[in-house]
């Protein structure tokens, strides 16, 4: 600090008025970027939360929408549903070629029959199943003499919710 002060001393008025005048200049400008930057920041921070509030008033709507569908009573499902959704996570696995059998026992209960089928083919379509809130109560599966081909059997009921 001394070194400043011997510095400042060691110049004549005039710089020390030029070098005050500068230093007034380089503060204000400092400023005023300052000012301008936030000025900026806030015209987008008011953007970013008007987007923001729509965003949570759709979120709070979505919320109600689901409060009220897991308060409404389940349908009673007919087997004819249970059936209707396997055979039609049967076409959506491309498996309607091997199905050779398919029996609604009753609401909750599907029995169904492959004749020859990709394991693997097999195998994703009772992953599909799953999502579906199916399960497989039994299986039987018979290796065919194609590699990797199979013959399956399996009763189906919808998971315990």
């Amino acid at each position: 600090m001394k070194a400043l002060a011997r510095l400042w001393a060691a110049r004549d008025p005039r710089e020390r008025r030029v070098i005050a005048a500068l230093a007034v200049v380089l503060g204000v400008a400092c400023y005023a970027l300052g000012v301008h930057s936030a000025e900026r920041a806030r015209a987008q921070l008011r953007a970013s939360v008007a987007t923001l509030r729509t965003g949570a008033a759709r979120l709070d709507q979505q919320a109600d929408e689901h409060q009220r569908l897991r308060a409404a009573p389940a349908s009673p499902a007919s087997p004819a549903d249970m059936g209707a959704l396997v055979q039609a996570r049967i076409d959506a696995a491309g498996l309607s070629g091997a199905l050779t059998r398919i029996d609604a026992a009753d609401a909750a209960h599907v029995s169904v029959t492959f004749g020859a089928v990709s394991f693997a083919d097999w195998l994703g379509w009772v992953a599909a199943l799953q999502t579906q809130q199916l399960r497989v109560e039994t299986a039987r599966v018979e290796a065919l003499a194609a590699p990797g081909m199979v013959s399956a059997t399996a009763a189906l009921s919808r998971a315990a919710p």
